[in-house]
C-alpha cells in the first residue's frame, strides 16, 4: 500500500512531531506506557526510526510528550480547583481532584494496563510529572523529591483506590498534608 509523503509542505518539524506524538499517545492508551516501542511507532506513522528520533526524540522525550498530552485536561481541571488555595489545603485538593480526573480519563486505561509488580520508575521519574505536581500543589521547595513523592502518591492511589472518595480525602489529609504543613 503506497503512502503519500506526509512531511511535504507546511512546517515539517511541527507536523512530524505532532503526528508522531499523536500515534504514540494512541499506542500508549492501547498497550500501556511500558510497551511503547520506537519500531512500532515508526511503522504506525509510516516513517523510519531515524525520522522518529529526528522529529520527536528518543523514548524518554516521547514518553514525556505523551504524558503532557494525556494530562492536559487533568492539569487544567486541577489548576481551576486549586487556584484560590494554598498550603496543605492546596496539596490535598490537587491530589483529590487529580485522582477524580485520572479515574475518568484515558490515562487511567494506560495506568491500569501496567501490570502489578512492574517497575514504574520510568513513569514516576518523569520530570514532566514532577513539574506538574510541583506547580499544582504549590510546592516551592527546590528539592524535586517532594514533587516526585506526590507523583508516587497519586499513582499509588490511582492504581489502588481506597473505594470511598471521602475516606480517600481523609487519608490524604491525615497522612499526606502533614508532610507539607
Amino acid at each position: 500500500m503506497a503512502h503519500s509523503d506526509w512531511l511535504i509542505g507546511g512546517e515539517r518539524r511541527t507536523a512530524a512531531a505532532d503526528r508522531i506524538y499523536a500515534a504514540a499517545t494512541e499506542l500508549v492508551v492501547r498497550d500501556g506506557l511500558d510497551a511503547l516501542d520506537i519500531d512500532t511507532l515508526a511503522e504506525r506513522v509510516h516513517c523510519s526510526r531515524a525520522t522518529v528520533y529526528r522529529y520527536a526524540g528518543g523514548k524518554a522525550q516521547i514518553r514525556d510528550a505523551v504524558l503532557l498530552r494525556m494530562a492536559a485536561r487533568i492539569v487544567e481541571s486541577v489548576r481551576d480547583a486549586v487556584s484560590e488555595l494554598s498550603g496543605t489545603e492546596r496539596v490535598v485538593e490537587a491530589i483529590v481532584v487529580a485522582l477524580q480526573h485520572i479515574r475518568s480519563d484515558p490515562m487511567r486505561q494506560m495506568m491500569m494496563g501496567l501490570s502489578a509488580g512492574r517497575d514504574l520508575t520510568e513513569l514516576v521519574s518523569s520530570p514532566v510529572l514532577g513539574a506538574l505536581a510541583a506547580e499544582l500543589t504549590g510546592i516551592t521547595d527546590d528539592d524535586a523529591e517532594a514533587a516526585q513523592w506526590i507523583v508516587r502518591v497519586v499513582l499509588s492511589l490511582a492504581y489502588w483506590p481506597m473505594g470511598d472518595g471521602a475516606a480517600e480525602r481523609q487519608a490524604v489529609q491525615r497522612f499526606i498534608a502533614p508532610a507539607f504543613g
